[in-house]
């Protein structure tokens, strides 16, 4: 079963608010970038939170047929990158989230309201 990238971007937003995501940000890159369709920017106020988030996407998409190609950085748990093809989730420590500030190098894309 496959997913939408629109379905899977909004999975993955419900999943990090599930656990208290903070400040989430959804950056559509379609016609900008072909790493990917979405963007999903948050950050935890720990790296136990941070853990959670990830861990919280992942079952997540695997529970809905979704293959995780990849993730990186839960041994730190400062910056944590998931890989959903369509959809890349970057759950950032809020320290580290200020520092690189990715959204200021995909400016070009638009973000995706949520009502």
């Amino acid at each position: 079963m496959s997913l939408a990238p629109d379905e899977l971007m909004n999975m993955v937003v419900e999943s990090a608010d599930d656990k208290k995501a903070m400040n989430i940000v959804t950056l559509n890159l379609q016609g900008i970038s072909l790493i990917a369709d979405y963007f999903v920017i948050c950050h935890g106020n720990s790296e136990t939170q941070v853990q959670a988030i990830a861990t919280e996407i992942r079952k997540k998409a695997e529970e809905r047929g979704v293959r995780v190609r990849g993730m990186e950085g839960m041994e730190t748990a400062r910056w944590v990158l998931v890989d959903l093809g369509d959809v890349v989730v970057h759950v950032f420590h809020r320290d580290d989230r200020e520092y690189y500030n990715i959204e200021r190098l995909w400016s070009d894309a638009k973000v995706v309201e949520r009502v």
